[in-house]
Formats: C-alpha cells, structure tokens, sequence
C-alpha cells in the first residue's frame, strides 16, 4: 500500500475551501472533508471536489444505533468518496451494520475505517471522562480488533499506536493517522502527536495534516514538504 498525505480542509465555508485548493495547479491532493465543512456546505461540497478530481476522505465519525448508522452509509455511499469512518466504540454490530449499507448493489465500496480514541486523548482524560482505565494503548487495540473483527479496513489511530496495530492485525489493515506536526511546529489541541518522518518510519500508512499545512504561509510548500518527509 503507498503511503499519502491527506489535508484536513476544516475550512467553514466553499469559498474558503476553493480559495485553498486553487492554489494547488500541478497535483492534486488526498482531502479529508471534516464536519464543519460538511455541515456548512452539504453533499454539495463532497461533488464539487470530487469532480475536481480530488480523493476525499470523509470523516463524519458516525455514532448511533446500529439501524440509523447503516441507513446514513447507504446514503453516503452515493457521494464515491474514497474513505469513510465511524466511532468504533459503536460496537461491532454497529460497524457491520455500517458496512452493510456503505455496500453498494455491484458490490463496491469506499474504504470503512474505525475511530478507536481521539488524538486530543490522553490517558487522564480518559480516566476520569470516559470511566475506561486499561492502559490507552490497550484501549486502542482492543477497539482495533475489533473493527477488524467486523470486516472494516482499518482504523484512525495516533501515529504513535500504527505500528503496534499493523504488528498485531496485519501489514494490510490499514492506519489513518492524525495528530501529525512538522518538528518546529506547534501541536495545538493534539495530544499524542509525532513528525511525519517519525509517522513514516513507524508505520502509518496515510496521515493527516490540518493546520500545519493550511495556516502555512505557503500551503503547497508546506504540503510538500510534509510529502518529502513522509513518502520520500
């Protein structure tokens, strides 16, 4: 599996999006569209940048009962995004569930990826908010296998986490990992975070990068420099 860069476009409006994307004129990158985006702007948003020929993973992060979650993918799947996600603490009847009704009639399908603890987790918070007190990486594992018990392609995890869930699930079962900072930047509201090169070289297999990139005074510098270090 080649190894990518995804820009977190958690930008409020279509203007803003299309003002960031227009100045990438020779390649055209992997985009994760977020729920601020998607709530503004709708589906519409997803078409327009599909047609512009950008892959797009849409992270919705979908949590409900089981019926409902299946009911939403049967209605993403019509958009021909290329990743989708849930929470995998939906259990593992939601995620089948989920899968079920991203699956379209021909059998195709976008890539269904599990959300197993957020990257502005830490073990405290978890503790005390979340009343979970097995060690975070344990948590994170347990949720993993799960996912994967449940037919899903992978899971988003830090990217300091890739590397144990490729070890134990397979080279194949794939690692989206956010929580990604350049070495002289700032980590923001990001808990457990690590450089690209240092996401390369444990293992994940897409990251991504949100403000890094996109309040870069140079977006498409910024953006392939963040390629450079992390595909090579």
């Amino acid at each position: 599996m080649g190894k990518d860069v995804i820009i977190a476009c958690d930008f409020a409006s279509a203007q803003d999006t299309f003002a960031f994307l227009d100045r990438f004129t020779s390649v055209k990158p992997f985009v994760k569209i977020g729920m601020e985006l998607f709530y503004a702007e709708g589906p519409a948003i997803v078409r327009e940048i599909k047609r512009r020929r950008h892959r797009i993973f849409l992270d919705l992060k979908l949590h409900d009962i089981p019926n409902t979650v299946q009911k939403a993918m049967t209605v993403l799947s019509k958009l021909d995004v290329d990743i989708c996600n849930l929470h995998a603490a939906g259990t593992r009847r939601m995620m089948e569930a989920a899968l079920a009704g991203l699956t379209r009639p021909d059998g195709t399908r976008p890539l269904l990826i599990a959300v197993t603890q957020l990257t502005s987790t830490d073990q405290e918070s978890m503790e005390n908010d979340l009343l979970i007190h097995e060690p975070i990486d344990q948590v994170v594992m347990h949720y993993a296998a799960t996912a994967k018990a449940a037919g899903l392609d992978g899971v988003v995890c830090s990217p300091l986490e890739a590397g144990k869930v490729h070890e134990q699930l397979g080279a194949d079962f794939i690692t989206v990992t956010p929580g990604v900072r350049f070495a002289d930047g700032d980590t923001g509201d990001q808990k457990r975070v690590t450089t690209p090169a240092k996401a390369k070289e444990i293992g994940s297999d897409y990251i991504v990068v949100g403000r890094p990139i996109t309040a870069a005074a140079d977006p498409v510098a910024a953006y392939e420099r963040c390629v450079r270090e992390f595909v090579g």
